[in-house]
């Protein structure tokens, strides 16, 4: 990627953002995501009871994001084609094509290679810039991407699951999905923004402390099913949570490592590689997802919600190495 990626004015040192526009107070946002994988696999009553909320909650975690991002700067990130094109076309086709290439290479089966494949087809995680913004990095980057990738899920994922495994996936179908959770926060933003203006801007934080919530519900709610999964097969539960922490670390790692720019940055574009939508390609195979894939996609959940955890702990080393 060309150098100097996120750059144009857009994005902060993590102190700097997390200072002009915060979800959550630093310290507390990561745990609050790991509190709710630890209640989730505690009380598997609540995780179920969580469940049928996961479509509102994702809506309200978009809405929240929109409302608390500057429209002009998403249309700044979607003027410049490193951004607009280039990154999102490696998050959809380079990213999953080379993860089935490695798959592949070290032998993993068709199962869970088709579900590694899968896994890193889909778009980025709704909740990502959400996450962005916790942990103090720039969220306008991750919106715009996410928004970019959702378009052209409607493509890569069928040619991708067709290609590596045979799977038909109903393109319309994924693209309805998508355009009713874009289309719909995108409207309800838009209104919002019109009527109430002033009241957004005067009561920011509490839609901070709205989208937080809406996090831990979620969270907790895809943790549903999962510790009975692990108790069924434990030994196949290992494999797909160490196979879902290497995958997802090797992408946010490439991203954080081998990019250039400051580390909010490339922090900023690991988030962006690393956490996905899986469970919107999950529910677009249905029975086509054998139950080992199944197993797979669950446990991607886990990296996406505690190595938040990890990436405050490096930004807190960063900035105490920070000459003052």
């Amino acid at each position: 990627m060309a150098c100097g990626l996120l750059k144009g004015g857009e994005s902060n040192p993590p102190e700097e953002a997390h200072a002009n526009n915060p979800v959550a107070p630093r310290a507390t946002g990561p745990t609050i995501l790991m509190l709710g994988v630890l209640v989730g696999l505690a009380f598997p009553a609540l995780a179920e009871l969580a469940r049928p909320s996961m479509p509102v909650m994702i809506f309200i975690i978009v809405l929240g994001t929109l409302l608390r991002t500057d429209g002009k700067a998403v249309v700044a990130v979607l003027g410049r084609p490193a951004l607009s094109v280039l990154l999102p076309v490696t998050v959809m086709v380079a990213c999953p094509v080379l993860i089935g290439l490695i798959a592949y290479r070290f032998g993993l089966g068709t199962e869970l290679g088709l579900a590694l494949v899968l896994a890193t087809a889909a778009p980025p995680s709704s909740g990502t810039a959400a996450v962005a913004r916790m942990l103090g990095l720039d969220g306008t980057v991750p919106l715009a991407v996410t928004l970019l990738c959702m378009a052209l899920a409607p493509l890569t994922v069928p040619l991708l699951a067709g290609w590596f495994g045979g799977i038909g996936i109903g393109a319309f179908d994924l693209a309805l999905r998508l355009a009713l959770l874009v289309g719909g926060a995108e409207g309800v933003a838009l209104l919002l923004r019109r009527f109430a203006g002033a009241q957004l801007q005067s009561r920011g934080e509490a839609v901070d402390r709205i989208v937080v919530a809406a996090l831990l519900v979620f969270v907790v709610a895809t943790m549903a099913g999962v510790r009975a999964q692990i108790a069924a097969d434990w030994h196949g539960a290992l494999l797909c949570v160490a196979l879902a922490f290497a995958c997802n670390l090797g992408l946010q790692g490439a991203g954080a490592a081998l990019l250039p720019g400051a580390l909010a940055e490339r922090l900023t574009v690991g988030l962006i590689l690393g956490n996905r939508n899986v469970g919107l390609v999950w529910s677009a195979l249905g029975a086509a997802a054998s139950p080992r894939m199944a197993l797979f996609f669950a446990a991607t959940q886990l990296p996406i919600y505690l190595t938040p955890r990890l990436i405050d702990m490096i930004i807190s080393y960063a900035r105490a190495r920070k000459p003052s």
